[in-house]
C-alpha cells in the first residue's frame, strides 16, 4: 500500500532544510520498505506570489487526502503589511483548523556533547527529555479580534471539550513515559485558566489517577523550565502560553534549528514542521540547520507511519552526527569548531543511516 506524503517547502530557509529532510525520509523509506508517494505543494508566501493566497485548494486538498504533511517554515518580511488573509502565516494557522490539528508535541531532549552551545549552565542540562503539549486551534490566536484608530483586542475563548482532548493527549503521553504531568496556566487572572485548571485537574483525577498532575502559573514556569529543566516530563498548556514556552526550551537543546514538531487531530494524520522560523535573512546561503526538519521527519514515521524502527533509526543517526561533532554554523560558533553546511549535515546523516 502507498501512502501520500505533502510536502510544503514555503518560505525562506522552509526549502533548504526541506530538501535534507526529504533525502532522508527517501533514504528511510526504501531501507525499511515504505511505500510512500510524495507530492510537493505550495503554502505560505510562496503560495501568495503564485496563487495569491497563502493556502490554495489545490494544496488543501492534497493535504486532506494525504497520510501525513511536512512542512518547512512560512514567513517573511516582505509580507508583513499584507491584510491579515494574506500573510503567510494564515496559511498555516488556516490548515491547523481545517484539519483539525489540535495538540502540538515538541519534544525537548538534551545531547551531552551540545551542552557548551546552550546558555545553561551544563550541570542543569543532564537528563533533560521533556515532551511540551501544546493546544493549537483554540485560544488567543483563534479568537476574535479586531482594532480601530487607537485600540485593538484580541479574544482568548476555551471550551471545556478542547481542553479535555488535550488533557488526555498529555496523559496518555505520560503514561509511556515518567508518569507526570506539569499543567501550566495563569489561573490567578484569567478565566480561561480557571476553567483549564478545573478541566484537567477533574479529568486526571477520574482518567489518569496514576498520574502525577502540577500546576505552574506561567510565569513561574518560565523561571523552573530554566533553572530545573531535568524535573519536567510532560507539559500541556494553551495555545499562547505554549508558542512562548517551546521557543524558551529551545535554549534547552542549544538552537531553534535542533527541534522538531507534530501537530495532531484524531486520527493517524498529521503535520510535522521544525519549529524554527523562516529566517529569511539566511535563506539560500546553505548553512541552515536542517537537523530539526530531519527529527520532524521521524515523528512523522513514528506518529502517521506506524514505523517506530526507521523513526529510531533516523534519531540515531542524528544523534550520531551531534556526537561527532558535525555541526552546522548556528551550533558551531559557540564551540569553536569548523561550521558544516546545510547539504554537508544532510549528508553525514545519510552516511549514517546507510552504514
Amino acid at each position: 500500500m502507498t501512502s501520500s506524503i505533502v510536502i510544503l517547502p514555503g518560505d525562506g530557509i522552509g526549502p533548504d532544510v526541506t530538501v535534507q529532510a526529504v533525502r532522508v525520509l527517501e533514504v528511510v523509506a526504501k531501507k525499511y520498505d515504505l511505500g510512500l508517494a510524495i507530492k510537493h505543494a505550495l503554502i505560505g508566501g510562496a503560495a501568495i506570489e503564485l496563487a495569491g493566497t497563502p493556502l490554495p485548494i489545490e494544496t488543501l486538498d492534497l493535504c486532506r487526502n494525504a497520510r501525513a504533511i511536512f512542512l518547512g517554515a512560512v514567513g517573511g518580511p516582505q509580507w508583513e503589511n499584507n491584510a491579515t488573509e494574506l500573510r503567510p502565516e494564515q496559511g498555516l494557522l488556516d490548515l491547523r483548523r481545517e484539519l483539525g490539528l489540535f495538540a502540538n508535541l515538541r519534544p525537548v531532549k538534551t545531547v551531552p556533547e551540545l551542552a557548551a552551545t546552550s546558555p545553561i549552565k551544563p550541570e542543569r542540562l543532564a537528563n533533560v527529555d521533556i515532551i511540551i503539549v501544546r493546544e493549537l486551534t483554540g485560544g488567543i490566536y483563534f479568537g476574535k479580534r479586531g482594532r480601530t484608530k487607537t485600540t485593538a483586542f484580541d479574544t482568548c475563548e476555551y471550551s471545556i471539550e478542547e481542553i479535555e482532548r488535550i488533557c488526555r493527549v498529555a496523559g496518555s503521553l505520560a503514561r509511556t513515559r515518567k508518569q507526570k504531568v506539569t499543567s501550566v496556566d495563569k489561573a490567578n487572572v484569567l478565566d480561561t485558566s480557571r476553567l483549564w485548571r478545573e478541566t484537567i485537574t477533574r479529568i486526571f483525577s477520574e482518567e489518569y489517577p496514576d498520574i502525577q498532575l502540577e500546576h505552574l502559573y506561567i510565569d513561574a514556569a518560565t523561571m523552573h523550565l530554566l533553572s530545573r529543566p531535568a524535573e519536567f516530563d510532560v507539559m500541556v498548556m494553551d495555545n499562547m502560553f505554549g508558542d512562548i514556552l517551546t521557543d524558551e526550551a529551545s535554549m534547552l537543546a542549544g538552537s531553534l534549528g535542533v527541534l522538531p514538531s507534530a501537530s495532531l487531530n484524531q486520527t493517524s494524520a498529521g503535520l510535522f514542521e521544525p519549529i524554527h522560523g523562516s529566517a529569511p535573512d539566511i535563506a539560500g546561503k546553505g548553512i541552515a540547520n536542517p537537523c530539526g526538519a530531519i527529527l520532524s521527519m521521524a515523528l512523522l514515521l513514528r506518529h502517521s507511519m506506524d514505523a517506530s524502527e526507521a523513526a529510531n533509526a533516523v534519531e540515531d543517526a542524528v544523534k550520531a552526527v551531534l556526537a561527532a561533532g558535525i555541526l552546522t554554523a548556528d551550533l558551531a560558533a559557540t564551540t569553536n569548531m569548523n561550521a558544516v553546511s546545510t547539504s554537508e549535515f544532510g549528508d553525514a546523516v545519510l552516511t549514517q543511516l546507510r552504514s
